[in-house]
């Protein structure tokens, strides 16, 4: 169903790629709901979402300077929506009280999560549900402001542009990949300093999967290439990869296997195959999203390697 165009609206994303990804049911909704987007976010949000047509902005390092962009933005979008200044026009994903501040200081009227102590700094506040999958408390923001009474999608649709499609197909060709590669995503991200988001079993997986004649992928974030060829020299390294270029290659692989971690979650909202593997440590509200998903996760410790391997089986088609 097409509906009216509702004119601009603001979203201000959260900092991490999973995070992003998680708000993608809830971006869609707004769009097919009329609005036009315009998302505040990191450089890399440009490629995340390049196939689905919204306007990026990329927020400036600086607080001063992103309160500038914000009131630039609105002063932008006034002058040709001037309903735009009339309600609330900008959604926060984000649940930091910056982020209100920054918002309100730039003349806007923001709604998101009532929390951090920034209910004040709210046109609009919704209440924050403990326990809740992050995607559905995103969903719930969203809803919220567009009046959407709609259960969430539990696929997260993120769409890889055409160009995304072609970067894929010339990784496969280049790297002679066949039908039926993995890949994998033994990293765990800047975030984890401790490194406490890590399965062990990484290393024998590649062993036991390559022996058993499969194409094992890697493709490593920035500074994580050294890593990738010291501890993973027998698989396939692809560096330089882009999110859009790896949410379609993930498209074509048998499956992925990863961490808790961003390219896992990536790989679930374009629709690929993943096999999650969580420690003790990982958050129900932070798990992957997706038909396509099977997470494992014991009540105490690491999952087994035998069964990570069963679910691997399990997940690729004959």
């Amino acid at each position: 169903m097409k509906h009216p165009q509702q004119g601009p609206l603001i979203v201000r994303l959260c900092n991490w790629v999973g995070e992003a990804v998680l708000s993608l049911p809830t971006l869609t909704m707004l769009a097919e709901q009329g609005f036009e987007l315009h998302l505040i976010g990191k450089r890399w949000t440009i490629d995340l979402f390049e196939g689905h047509g919204w306007q990026v902005h990329v927020r400036p390092a600086k607080r001063a300077d992103a309160i500038r962009q914000l009131r630039s933005l609105r002063t932008q979008l006034g002058k040709v929506h001037p309903a735009f200044l009339k309600r609330p026009n900008i959604v926060l994903l984000t649940s930091s009280f910056s982020s209100a501040l920054e918002a309100r200081l730039a003349g806007l009227k923001p709604i998101g999560y009532i929390k951090e102590g920034r209910g004040l700094l709210l046109s609009h506040g919704v209440a924050y549900q403990p326990g809740l999958h992050a995607a559905d408390n995103y969903w719930r923001i969203g809803s919220d402001f567009a009046s959407v009474q709609q259960a969430r999608p539990r696929n997260l649709g993120l769409k890889p542009s055409a160009t995304h499609q072609a970067q894929a197909a010339k990784l496969i060709s280049e790297h002679g990949l066949r039908p039926g590669f993995i890949i994998l995503c033994p990293f765990s991200g800047a975030a984890d300093t401790t490194g406490k988001k890590l399965w062990p079993a990484f290393p024998e997986l590649v062993r036991q999967l390559i022996a058993q004649g499969r194409q094992v992928v890697l493709c490593p974030g920035p500074g994580e290439e050294a890593q990738a060829q010291a501890d993973y020299p027998s698989a396939q390294i692809l560096t330089g990869v882009g999110l859009g270029a790896y949410a379609a290659l993930s498209q074509q692989a048998a499956c992925t296997v990863s961490n808790d971690t961003g390219p896992g979650h990536l790989a679930a909202a374009a629709g690929g195959r993943v096999v999650s593997v969580l420690g003790p440590d990982a958050a129900p509200m932070w798990w992957a999203q997706g038909d396509g998903v099977t997470i494992l996760r014991p009540d105490e410790g690491w999952p087994e390697l035998a069964a990570v391997r069963q679910a691997i089986e399990l997940a690729t088609p004959p």
